[in-house]
């Protein structure tokens, strides 16, 4: 090893040490109470196995995962897309505008929604004023209003993630495919779906499971009728049921894992991982 890398390998010691002590020793105390409380053995994994309650709730995560993910990233898509074809000015103004919910409190933003999809908020005045409905729609307190907010809190991260990969893709090819006679849409279709098709899949992931994990959101929005996992790990450890609650906490660490690992798999999607250019 030489002097160079020595240096290098020294200055990464301070940063590893602090990764196994904040994130590795943890997990794996949550790993070891998940078999040994209340007493040793695979009883808290058959327990969440065979319950009818963890089954509803997996399901109920699940669902409402996938719907964010695909509201998120659709209307992500169409903010990048207009975001590329910007010019440098408007483009720095409308960053701006999608950096902004980074700097308010998910608290805040679930309250915000609270009080615009009430039955007395702005978007209920709003149609009855207009003569649209007749009496206030059920928009909050369910699992509507709490997809409403995963999706206004996924969605800054869902635009970022899909800017930087759609800025990647090489525009000669789309330039080749005018030249050739292809009508805008075809273009848009047969070209620029399949080269940002890498960087969707991405986001896709990323939401997903990021919004298996949603707590705060899910909980003031949907007012206890949506009950996803985490709020339920979160009701058992408050009963002091934590074996249980680490080995939800487990499972649902081993899926963000495994589907992060699938996605490396692939070349193309490793790139759009890590934000690497293809061309």
């Amino acid at each position: 090893m030489s002097k160079f890398n020595r240096v290098a390998f020294a200055l990464t010691v301070p940063a590893s040490a602090v990764t196994l002590l904040v994130y590795v020793v943890p997990i794996l105390q949550v790993l070891a109470l998940s078999f040994t409380d209340p007493k040793p053995g695979f009883g808290n994994y058959t327990g969440i196995a065979s319950s009818n309650a963890v089954w509803k709730v997996a399901t109920t995560t699940l669902n409402v995962s996938l719907l964010t993910t695909v509201l998120t990233v659709m209307a992500a898509y169409i903010v990048a897309f207009g975001l590329l074809h910007m010019t440098m000015r408007a483009r720095n103004i409308a960053l701006f505008f999608v950096l902004v919910p980074f700097w308010i409190s998910v608290l805040v933003r679930a309250f915000a929604w609270v009080t615009v999809l009430r039955r007395e908020g702005v978007i209920n005045s709003l149609l009855m004023n207009v003569g649209l409905i007749q009496e206030p729609l059920d928009l909050v307190y369910n699992r509507l209003g709490a997809i409403i907010g995963m999706v206004h809190y996924m969605m800054p991260f869902a635009i970022l993630l899909l800017f930087a990969n759609l800025s990647g893709i090489d525009h000669r090819i789309i330039q080749a495919a005018r030249s050739l006679g292809a009508r805008p849409r075809t273009v848009f279709l047969r070209v620029w779906i399949p080269l940002s098709m890498p960087a969707i899949v991405v986001s896709c992931l990323f939401v997903f499971i990021y919004s298996l994990g949603f707590l705060i959101t899910p909980q003031i929005l949907g007012a206890g009728r949506t009950v996803m996992v985490a709020e339920f790990i979160a009701t058992q450890m408050s009963t002091l049921r934590w074996g249980v609650a680490t080995a939800l906490a487990i499972v649902l660490l081993v899926i963000c894992l495994g589907s992060v690992f699938l996605l490396m798999r692939r070349p193309a999607l490793r790139a759009a991982f890590e934000g690497r250019d293809m061309r």
